[in-house]
């Protein structure tokens, strides 16, 4: 009997299996993260109980008021006749997400009480926080003043977003208690667009970055050296404003804050997220990351060059991901943006961090003398991030591609 040969598959190249199999673990991955979105804003609602008590702690009972979601009432000498204050949950926007301030104000709308409910911050610019005295220079403050930070109220040093969001959550638990007492409450002004030296800088960042990639430039290198010295003197330095997986994090969760104030970020994320989807290129970590910028001026000093892990360097890549997958899932299950950030910006630019991260940061810029970017390589949770935005980028152009010769077919 004639034997009839049997058609077979044609085997994929090693590349094309790397490609399928980062494809399915990309599927896992994004699953989890949806799963850790749903679960994390089901369990939301922190307890604010004890915040709110530690607001009038001399109180005999705290009652809930009925006609405002946000406002209790303190009582004392077990009846409901003397009244000592009033209790008013306050939120507003923070650095690392929304924050909650349970604020103790009198019949004349002064507030003589304060508490942090809940905050978002990192665990660095969280402890800043609660170490200074911030918090309890608003105290005597009215509901009815400015409560501007930088000019009748002090920043807290380094954590001046982190100071803005708490006056505002202060100011609107004030106003929710001012207006239940039957105080002229006037609205507040529409929010002030602040534009000034970091967004012009950005803006001329993204700008030399798109002239220097074009072919017939002569000076990129030159060009690219100037913008991750200007990166990383005024982004890092002057101003501490890096990317980082904080931030990307607080935007997953649906935290996004006023455009009016917070026009900086707008311009890094859009523009990153133009430039990538446009040009396939991430102009902010080759061309003006402060992090990356320093690495690589101690690169200059050293030496250092591109060098291989070898067989670890499979293991090192999938370390890399593991970690930024794992912090942005526990981001999301906690609803803590900064909760899991690891990254070393602050503890460099501002001298902030635990003593790991000070450990970490001197073993990354002694490994950066020698190797190239040892940081941005090997353990910088933005690196996956980009690498998912690429792998996805690439899976839907080949589909569109696929459909466009089954259409011309």
């Amino acid at each position: 009997m004639e034997s009839i040969p049997l058609e077979l598959k044609p085997r994929r190249t090693p590349q094309a299996r790397r490609q399928r199999i980062d494809r399915i673990l990309g599927v896992v991955a994004i699953t989890t993260v949806v799963i850790a979105w749903i679960v994390g804003a089901s369990r939301a609602k922190a307890d604010l109980w004890p915040a709110i008590e530690a607001v009038f702690p001399e109180a005999d009972h705290i009652t809930h008021s009925d006609h405002e979601g946000d406002l209790y009432m303190a009582w004392a000498d077990g009846d409901e006749e003397h009244l000592i204050g009033y209790v008013a949950l306050g939120e507003a926007n923070g650095y690392g997400g929304p924050l909650t301030m349970a604020v103790g104000v009198d019949a004349n709308g002064e507030i003589i009480s304060l508490s942090i409910a809940q905050e978002k911050e990192t665990p660095s610019w969280s402890t800043r926080i609660r170490n200074s005295d911030f918090v309890s220079s608003l105290l005597g403050k009215s509901y009815d003043e400015a409560f501007k930070v930088g000019e009748d109220v002090d920043a807290i040093t380094g954590a001046t977003v982190s100071s803005k969001g708490i006056a505002e959550a202060v100011l609107n638990g004030g106003q929710i208690a001012a207006r239940h007492i039957g105080l002229p409450v006037a609205p507040l002004p529409a929010p002030e667009i602040v534009f000034g030296i970091p967004e012009i800088v950005l803006i001329a960042l993204f700008a030399v970055g798109y002239v220097a990639h074009q072919a017939q430039f002569k000076y990129k290198k030159q060009a690219r050296w100037a913008t991750l010295i200007t990166g990383m003197v005024v982004l890092g330095f002057i101003y501490n404003a890096p990317v980082t997986l904080a931030y990307i994090n607080k935007f997953l969760m649906g935290f996004w804050p006023e455009w009016q104030s917070n026009l900086y970020w707008y311009i890094l994320i859009g523009g990153i997220i133009f430039v990538f989807t446009i040009d396939n290129k991430n102009p902010y970590c080759e061309w003006f990351c402060p992090f990356g910028a320093a690495q690589e001026c101690m690169g200059l000093i050293g030496g250092a060059k591109v060098r291989s892990p070898g067989n670890y360097r499979q293991f090192l890549k999938w370390l890399q991901r593991g970690l930024a997958w794992l912090a942005v899932v526990l981001a999301l299950l906690y609803r803590s943006p900064g909760l899991t950030s690891y990254e070393i910006f602050g503890t460099l630019f501002e001298l902030i961090g635990s003593n790991f991260q000070f450990i970490l940061l001197a073993i990354v810029l002694l490994a950066a003398l020698f190797i190239k970017r040892p940081w941005c390589n090997y353990l910088c949770p933005l690196d996956p991030v980009v690498d998912f935005i690429r792998m996805v980028r690439k899976w839907i152009l080949d589909i569109w591609k696929r459909q466009r010769v089954k259409r011309a077919a």
